[in-house]
């Protein structure tokens, strides 16, 4: 589960999950909520393999979050459905979509960068929280 909240000039992601893995695949849809209005009309067609080396949960977030803004930055890949495996030396992501259609998709926000701003990744006892601040 995922939120959006304002910040200043900035969008702020506050994602809660069960688990570790799934916050991070919730977060990489966070994201991507935040870039395109409907993230449902992104259809599965393409995969990505993502592999971030890194022991701090924090920086393994941002680095993630960074690949993924940067592929659709570059490629113009706009993704949808995730698959994370957080071990204690780094991330192996895997992540499903297509490239952007104007016909099809309509953007949202132009996310320009993640932030380091108010970063966190936290256990909680319902589960996991992270919080990330994007610049638009």
């Amino acid at each position: 589960m995922y939120e959006m909240f304002d910040h200043t000039a900035d969008l702020g992601l506050r994602i809660r999950a069960a688990d570790l893995n799934s916050l991070f695949a919730e977060a990489g849809r966070a994201l991507f909520a935040a870039l395109v209005e409907n993230l449902d009309a992104v259809t599965p067609r393409q995969q990505l393999d993502v592999t971030i080396a890194g022991s701090d949960r924090e920086f393994l977030l941002f680095d993630w979050l960074k690949e993924l803004l940067y592929r659709f930055e570059v490629e113009h890949l706009l993704l949808a459905r995730f698959s994370v495996t957080v071990s204690a030396d780094g991330l192996q992501g895997r992540a499903w979509g297509e490239p952007f259609d104007r016909q099809r998709h309509e953007l949202a926000h132009e996310v320009k960068a993640i932030t380091y701003h108010g970063l966190r990744v936290e256990q909680t006892p319902d589960g996991w929280l992270a919080e990330v601040i994007v610049d638009i």
